[in-house]
């Protein structure tokens, strides 16, 4: 895809529709990642397994079903290290777990492309301050969507208890075990806390923990009337390409959008600058490489590896 951005850049010059252009195909690239529907027309999305990398010594082994931002079918195995038991847990048939922090992050994007997109194509923008209130606004949304995706949400012990994943497994899961899902970055990851009931005259100072991404073993928590602490931690997890992907456009989304609001503050000779900005999908490279040809006046980087 190529579009031109020619003439002046002043802030009061009025401009075309096509200067988003840029940030608009790469912000619809990273809508393309998630492979959502969202029309009555489009077909199902379909399901991609995982295999969890193992945790230490192997007591967690694993594989996962993802279908969209839902996850559809976990089957977990699990050896206890008190007496080496292995116990094989797998999600109930009637069973799905909406992973929130995809779907907030589709929904953020796509508000980012109604942003850039509720316009007519021939719209000319009245000035340039119009544009940067274009860009703030599509910027808020790309680093939210990259927030949701970056930033686990910090949960207390009670509150993963009380989920509704403690009820998606059969057999169920013992009252001893709790399991948490989250994104981070471009990985899936699953924890699992084994914990240890503590008795009503145990003479441990009791002290509850807080909320935390990751909980540690000897934190300790009340549910009911019962009190626990965390006496063993395993964490997995696999990686997903396409959220890999994701990040990838949503970075260089922000910086497209960047560049345009610098070309429209600076002053001249940048507002003076004829250039051609050439984006090129290449789909016999990695996804994870973007070729960029810009002119050098303005910036210049070619076929530059991005990363998130």
């Amino acid at each position: 895809m190529a579009f031109a951005r020619g003439g002046s850049w002043r802030p009061e010059t009025a401009a075309g529709y096509s200067e988003v252009s840029a940030p608009f195909a790469l912000v619809q690239e990273a809508s393309h990642r998630f492979a959502l529907p969202v029309g009555v027309t489009e077909g199902p999305v379909k399901q991609e397994n995982f295999m969890l990398g193992t945790s230490t010594a192997d007591q967690v082994k694993g594989v996962l079903m993802l279908q969209g931002d839902a996850l559809c079918q976990a089957d977990i195995n699990l050896k206890m290290p008190r007496n080496n038991q292995l116990l094989h847990f797998t999600f109930r048939e009637d069973k799905q777990w909406k992973l929130q922090q995809i779907q907030d992050a589709r929904n953020h994007v796509n508000q980012a492309i109604y942003l850039l997109t509720n316009r007519d194509v021939n719209y000319q923008f009245k000035t340039g301050s119009e544009v940067l209130k274009l860009m703030d606004a599509v910027m808020l949304q790309l680093t939210r969507a990259r927030n949701r995706l970056t930033t686990p949400a910090t949960l207390t012990l009670p509150e993963i208890a009380s989920s509704g994943l403690t009820k998606m497994f059969t057999p169920a899961l013992p009252s001893d075990i709790l399991v948490n899902f989250y994104i981070n970055l471009n990985k899936l990851c699953l924890t699992v806390y084994q914990l240890h009931a503590l008795q009503p005259n145990s003479t441990k100072n009791f002290r509850p923990t807080g909320g935390s991404i990751l909980h540690n073993p000897g934190a300790m928590f009340e549910c009911g009337s019962q009190r626990y602490e965390v006496s063993h931690v395993h964490k997995v997890e696999c990686v997903v390409p396409w959220l890999n992907d994701a990040l990838v456009f949503f970075t260089v989304s922000l910086q497209l959008c960047q560049q345009l609001k610098d070309k429209l503050l600076l002053p001249s000779p940048w507002h003076q600058c004829d250039c051609v900005l050439l984006l090129v999908s290449e789909p016999q490279v990695s996804q994870s490489f973007l070729s960029v040809l810009e002119c050098s006046f303005c910036s210049s980087f070619a076929h530059k590896p991005l990363s998130p």
